[in-house]
C-alpha cells in the first residue's frame, strides 16, 4: 500500500464471487449522496438463466447495458472474436459503453472514474487500455477499481497497476466485505480533498 499522502488511486481486489462489485455499487451510491463527488465509469454484472451464468454485461453509471460476454454466440462470432474459458468476449460492444462511460469533460473538479472491472476479458480491447492509462496519469481522475487477484498467470496490464506506486489496494474477503467500506470511502474522500 502506497502513504497515504501519494495516493490516488483505490483498487479492490479479491477472489472471483466475493463482492466486489457489489461493494463498488454500494460504495458509488454512498459517494452520490456528497455533492463534490463527480462518478462516471461501469460495472460488470453477471447474467443468469436459471442458476447457470451465461455470461457478463457491462452497465454504465447511468444506467446503459451492453453485452461484455455470452457463452452462446453464435458461431461467425466465436470464429472471429477472443474467447476466456467458455465465453466469447464481444470486445465491440464492451467498448462503446466503456469508453463513453470514462469521457468525461474535465473541470475543476475531480473526477471518480469507476472501473469494475480490469480483468482478462476487458484487456482484450487495446482502446480500453489507453483510455486507463490515460486516466491513471490524469491529475483530476481517481481511478475507483477492481482487478482479479494475483494467481496463476498473471496479467502484465493488472501488475502493473498493482504495482503502481499511487494506488491503495483493499483485499475483499467474505470475513471483511461487509464492513470495509468505511475505510475504502475514506480513501477515496481524502484524495478528492
Amino acid at each position: 500500500m502506497a502513504s497515504s499522502s501519494s495516493v490516488k488511486h483505490v483498487i479492490l481486489t479479491g477472489v472471483p464471487g466475493v463482492g466486489k462489485t457489489t461493494l463498488v455499487k454500494k460504495i458509488v451510491d454512498i459517494l452520490r449522496s456528497h455533492s463534490n463527488f463527480n462518478i462516471q465509469g461501469f460495472y460488470t454484472e453477471e447474467i443468469r438463466q436459471g442458476r447457470s451464468r451465461i455470461g457478463f454485461d457491462i452497465v454504465t453509471l447511468n444506467n446503459q447495458r451492453g453485452q461484455l460476454a455470452r457463452i452462446s454466440l453464435d458461431i461467425a462470432d466465436q470464429r472471429r472474436l477472443p474467447k476466456v474459458g467458455q465465453y466469447t468476449v464481444n470486445t465491440t460492444s464492451f467498448e462503446s459503453l466503456a469508453l463513453e462511460s470514462l469521457s468525461f469533460k474535465m473541470g475543476d473538479s475531480k473526477v471518480v472514474a469507476v472501473v469494475d472491472e480490469i480483468g482478462k476479458m476487458e484487456l482484450f480491447s487495446a482502446p480500453f487500455k489507453e483510455k486507463l492509462n490515460t486516466l491513471f496519469q490524469d491529475d483530476n481522475v481517481i481511478v475507483f477499481a477492481t482487478i482479479p487477484v494475483a494467481k496463476g498467470k498473471p496479467l502484465p496490464f493488472v501488475e502493473t497497476i498493482r504495482s503502481r506506486k499511487d494506488v491503495t489496494i483493499f483485499t475483499v474477503t467474505r470475513e471483511n466485505r461487509c464492513n470495509i467500506d468505511a475505510d475504502i470511502i475514506k480513501a477515496l474522500k481524502a484524495v478528492v480533498e
